[in-house]
């Protein structure tokens, strides 16, 4: 038998306010409205503002702070906007800053954004969850608008699939302690950069620069909008189940709720009427009404919702008063050995797999072109994440992601491809904006020093190397960047046999040389803007050419000083 229900005043929270403080009036008015809104806006309005706020930063700094178009390129133009730097959202993913440092052995920038982020859990245990992730704000608006209405999907409330979050982070551990970086395909934050990336900063792109500016549709774009769709549409299975049952970063944060010092407490004022289990988002309350301090995120919906005002946040339970139920425990979900050792040797082939099928380790011939200022190929693809920051930022742009011709473990990670735009010799934004560093911070003094790859003519292609007409596209386009990597020399051309006395000795001086164009190895960084303008210009526009004559191709490696 249940107990009356009790007006009792409710413990002052040390972390947010309810609704249900306001006074009568206010309240009533605030109630009907934020009933429309959802149980969330309800019964924690302050969680729903703090969540409003931050997806609203990170549209901010993707937006606008990482749109790089201006009228003048400068050294200064991401930082004259930058309140916050655009990666601080990827600062704060503590499985991309852990696998980064973990695949690539040593310390990175984004550590300390981990570091920050979990210490913040200390008081409210896995809040990046509940307050601040704006993937996870996008999936309750999905749940609200979209996923509440189809319920003929829903699952068991608990099942086996609670402790996949912990295999797959398990997985994604063992891949980087082999070297090999797995977070990027599901960690929340980089998912979600990635997938903005190939819808909304497509259609960004296009409607303020012109759709050629955006290129054709690779495949591998469609593959990551398809894997951030499958995020949302895991909704119709439950709320919040990416974040419930499968997330890794949520399951980072949620064996650190193991030692933070914040619980929910439940007081003997508990009448034992459901309503905290039935609106939790988290599926973090027991049937008794304890709590699993692993799912839980301080969330405080099960606050509001409480009639008898029985539930409190608090940071040390124990003092507050003897609870209805007995002391929470550590609800562990169901895990098990063998599902460890398994997730493991998961891990371990989706690292071998990569390594043995990215060629580019065994063939100088199949390396990449990659942005100015990447740490060596080998380093590059254990610290990159795959968030496609560097994409954003690239006017152009020239970065493109990579596909599966390059293998497995160079899957979107940043490419250059020259036919598509040069590299801006102005531009140091991709430099500035990498998380995990695989590209370093470069001034534009540095920049317009640092090799990218290297130019070379086909003579039997060029127009004027081959004879067939004056042409200087290139050497005009080195020169105006201020390179200067393209000389133009006189070259004899074979006539065949000409009639005497068809031209004059001086015609045929004139006919017999031209001036083509001459690539400097030494003054050359590869910054593609030659082969963009041939490949404009004479492939594209005249048609003169099938392909660009001139084309950017990786540097050979430098001998070693042991060989």
């Amino acid at each position: 038998m249940k107990h009356p229900q009790q007006r009792l005043p409710r413990k002052v929270n040390i972390f947010l306010p309810s609704s249900k403080r306001l006074t009568t009036p206010t309240r009533r008015w605030t109630d009907r409205l934020l009933s429309r809104m959802g149980p969330g806006w309800r019964y924690s309005p302050a969680r729903r503002i703090s969540q409003t706020l931050c997806l609203t930063l990170f549209c901010w700094l993707f937006f606008y702070v990482a749109w790089p178009y201006a009228a003048v390129f400068t050294e200064t133009v991401l930082q004259d906007k930058e309140l916050l730097p655009v990666e601080f959202f990827l600062w704060l993913d503590p499985l991309a800053a852990l696998t980064s440092s973990v695949a690539g052995r040593q310390w990175t920038l984004a550590l300390f954004g981990m570091a920050g982020i979990l210490l913040a859990c200390f008081l409210a245990p896995r809040a990046f969850c509940g307050y601040v992730c704006p993937l996870g704000t996008l999936i309750d608006v999905f749940d609200w608008l979209i996923g509440r209405h189809i319920t003929r999907f829903r699952v068991k409330r608990r099942g086996a699939w609670v402790a996949l979050k912990y295999y797959l982070l398990t997985a994604v551990l063992t891949g980087a302690a082999c070297g090999v970086m797995l977070s990027g395909y599901v960690a929340a934050i980089p998912v979600l950069t990635r997938g903005f990336l190939f819808s909304a900063g497509r259609i960004q792109l296009g409607l303020l620069k012109g759709w050629h500016q955006a290129g054709p549709m690779p495949w591998v774009a469609y593959l990551s909008l398809l894997l951030l769709a499958a995020i949302f549409l895991l909704g119709f299975l439950g709320r919040r189940f990416w974040c419930r049952y499968v997330c890794p970063t949520g399951a980072v944060f949620s064996l650190f709720n193991l030692i933070a010092f914040g619980r929910r407490h439940v007081e003997a004022a508990c009448t034992r009427c459901g309503k905290c289990i039935t609106v939790c988002p988290f599926d973090a309350i027991e049937p008794d009404y304890t709590t699993r301090p692993l799912d839980c995120t301080f969330c405080q919906t099960c606050g509001g919702a409480c009639p008898a005002g029985a539930i409190d946040f608090v940071v040390r339970p124990d003092r507050h008063g003897p609870a209805a139920a007995p002391r929470p425990s550590v609800a562990r979900p169901p895990l098990s050995r063998r599902g460890f050792v398994t997730a493991g040797i998961v891990g371990a082939g989706a690292a071998l797999a990569a390594r043995l099928g990215f060629p580019a380790r065994a063939s100088a011939a199949t390396r990449l072109l990659r942005p100015p200022g990447s740490v060596p190929e080998s380093e590059f693809l254990d610290l990159c994440i795959r968030c496609g920051e560097c994409y954003k930022v690239c006017p152009g742009p020239v970065l493109h992601p990579a596909s599966l011709e390059f293998g497995l473990e160079a899957l979107w990670t940043p490419v250059v491809v020259p036919s598509h735009a040069g590299c801006h010799q102005d531009c140091n934004f991709c430099t500035q904006v990498c998380p995990t560093r695989a590209i370093r911070p470069l001034s534009l003094v540095e920049k317009r020093k640092t090799p990218i790859g290297l130019a070379v003519i086909d003579p039997k292609t060029c127009l004027s190397r081959s004879g067939q007409r004056d042409c200087q596209l290139c050497f005009d386009e080195c020169r105006a960047a201020g390179y200067n990597a393209i000389e133009m020399r006189r070259i004899k051309l074979e006539l065949g046999d000409i009639p005497e006395g068809v031209f004059s000795d001086a015609e045929l001086e004139a006919m017999s040389s031209i001036e083509a164009p001459f690539v400097n190895p030494e003054a050359c960084i590869g910054c593609g803007l030659c082969e963009y303008r041939c490949h404009t210009a004479c492939t594209k526009q005249d048609k003169l050419l099938t392909e660009s004559a001139i084309r950017i191709v990786p540097r050979p490696p430098e001998p070693s000083p042991d060989a």
